[in-house]
């Protein structure tokens, strides 16, 4: 497993951007079985997902409508949930951090990869690590060999 952290700009206007970050792990696992493993390493914690987004899917399915020729994952899904008592701690500290709601972690496989990338938003330093410490637990359960 490797992990990885990158930083991505977000223009918020044409002045103005800011830095990002997202933490990503590599495994060798199956697409599956990380999915599987996500999704048990949220239920196992009283979590219910509240919805998958198969974004590779969707992708692969309108590729040809926007015109382009590129493949971009095999596999791609995002997996959204909330925890009713941490985000009540959170925005209870400040009520905005209802931006971070509901919570999403990515599962991705590009085409002709081995490995497997699961990851999620970094969130900002404060009452907000609390969330980023859970979805780093849960990724990190998913993925366990």
């Amino acid at each position: 497993m490797k992990l990885h952290v990158f930083a991505a700009a977000l223009v918020l206007d044409a002045s103005a951007a800011a830095a990002q970050e997202m933490v990503s792990y590599t495994t060798p696992l199956s697409f599956d079985d990380v999915t599987f493993g996500l999704e048990s390493a949220i239920t196992n914690r009283g979590l219910r997902v509240d919805h998958i987004s198969h974004v590779g899917d969707m992708l692969e399915r309108t590729r040809a409508d926007v015109g382009s020729e590129i493949v971009l994952f095999d596999h791609a899904q995002v997996f959204s949930f909330c925890s009713a008592k941490l985000s009540r701690q959170v925005m209870e500290a400040n009520p905005m951090n209802i931006t971070f709601c509901p919570y999403d972690i990515f599962v991705a496989q590009p085409p002709g990869a081995e490995d497997v990338t699961i990851g999620f938003r970094a969130f900002p330093e404060g009452e907000m690590q609390v969330i980023h410490a859970l979805l780093d637990a849960i990724v990190q359960e998913a993925i366990e060999e």
